[in-house]
C-alpha cells in the first residue's frame, strides 16, 4: 500500500507541476506539442549560418517522386511552424519542402544591426538558397511572405520556377494596420490581432493571452522596422508585375479583413497572365485554416503542363 500510494502521490505532482509549466508558458508548451506533430509527420529541424546570420528552417523531404525544391516564406510576425498543417500535403505531392524563419522571426537570430526590410529579406531567402544548393526553386509566400517572394521572382526571375502567394501584401493600399495591431499590450489588442487574421480563429483563454502579449513586446522592435521599411513604399511591385516572368498564382481569403481580396484582384489586373483563385469564408490565416485547398490549388497550379495562364478559381474550405 505504502507503494501505490506513494506512486499516486508522485503521479499528482507531477500532474500539478506540468499544470504550473502550462499555466505559465504555454506557448512553451504548445511549441513542443506542434513540433513533436511535425517531426512525426516528416519534418526535420535545422539550422544554416547566412551572412545575414543563423537561421532556422524546417525540411520536409517529399513522400514520393524525386522531390522538387520549394520554398516557403512566411509573413509579419510569422515563423516557420506556420506551415505545419501545408508542410506535409505538398510533400505527398512530389515536393521538397524548405520553410526558414526570416532573419528576426522565430528561432533564426535578430541583429540589432538590421532593418528587416523586404529587401533584406529577400537577401535572406536567396542566401538561404544558396545555403541549400537551390539554383532556383518553387516559390510561396504568405502575407510579408508573398511581397517578399514577389520581388524575388520580379529582381531574379531565374531562380523563381513558379510562384504562389497567399493574402499578399506589396502593392500600395490603403490600411489602418499599424504595429500596435501585431503587437498588442491588452486583452481587447489580443482579441482584435486574432480576429484581423481570421473571422473563426479561437481567443485564447486570459493566461494564454498573457504569455502572446509578453512574447509580442519583446519583438515590438522587429516589427516596427519591418512596418517602417514597408511603409516607404520602396519596395512595393505595382509597376512591375506586368513584367512578372515566371508564371504566378495569387490566392486570397474571402473573409480577409487585413489584406483583402480586392488586394488580389488589382495584382491579377496588373499581371492579367497570372492565375486568381478566391477561398471562401477564409481569412487572413488562408493557409493555415484552409490549407486542404489551399495546398490543391498551389500544387495543381505549379504541376500543370503546360504552365497555366491567366483564369480565376474559386476554392471552398
Amino acid at each position: 500500500m505504502k507503494i501505490i500510494r506513494r506512486l499516486l502521490l508522485l503521479v499528482v505532482v507531477v500532474v500539478i507541476v506540468a499544470a504550473a509549466v502550462f499555466y505559465w508558458n504555454p506557448l512553451w508548451v504548445a511549441d513542443q506539442m506542434l513540433r513533436h506533430s511535425m517531426r512525426r509527420s516528416g519534418a526535420q529541424e535545422h539550422a544554416v549560418d547566412i551572412a545575414e546570420g543563423r537561421i532556422q528552417y524546417f525540411e520536409q523531404p517529399a513522400t514520393v517522386g524525386e522531390g522538387v525544391p520549394l520554398v516557403i516564406v512566411h509573413g509579419l510576425g510569422g515563423r516557420k511552424e506556420d506551415f505545419a498543417n501545408l508542410m506535409p500535403k505538398l510533400a505527398a505531392q512530389g515536393f521538397h519542402v524548405y520553410v526558414p524563419d526570416l532573419i528576426g522571426y522565430g528561432e533564426s537570430d535578430k541583429p540589432a544591426s538590421s532593418d528587416f526590410s523586404i529587401k533584406t529579406e529577400e537577401r535572406v531567402v536567396t542566401e538561404f538558397m544558396d545555403a541549400m544548393y537551390l539554383p532556383h526553386a518553387y516559390i510561396v509566400g504568405w502575407s510579408m511572405g508573398g511581397w517578399i517572394a514577389l520581388r524575388l521572382a520580379l529582381d531574379e526571375p531565374q531562380r523563381v520556377d513558379r510562384i504562389a502567394v497567399y493574402d499578399s501584401a506589396g502593392i500600395v493600399f490603403d490600411t489602418t494596420a499599424n504595429t500596435d495591431l501585431f503587437a498588442p499590450t491588452d486583452y481587447a489588442g489580443v482579441t482584435r490581432l486574432f480576429r484581423a487574421l481570421s473571422p473563426t480563429l479561437p481567443v485564447p483563454p486570459q493566461f494564454a493571452q498573457r504569455a502572446i502579449i509578453r512574447k509580442l513586446a519583446r519583438n515590438r522592435w522587429i516589427l516596427d522596422r519591418s512596418m517602417t521599411s514597408m511603409r516607404s513604399g520602396h519596395d512595393i511591385v505595382d509597376f512591375q508585375l506586368a513584367g512578372m516572368k515566371p508564371p504566378l498564382l495569387i490566392v486570397f481569403g474571402t473573409a480577409d479583413v487585413l489584406t483583402p481580396p480586392s488586394i488580389g484582384e488589382t495584382m491579377h489586373k496588373l499581371d492579367p497572365r497570372s492565375t486568381y483563385a478566391t477561398v471562401e469564408g477564409c481569412g487572413h490565416f488562408a493557409p493555415v485554416e484552409c490549407s486542404v485547398p489551399v495546398a490543391k490549388a498551389t500544387t495543381d497550379f505549379f504541376k500543370a503542363q503546360p504552365p497555366m495562364v491567366g483564369g480565376e478559381w474559386k476554392l471552398t474550405p
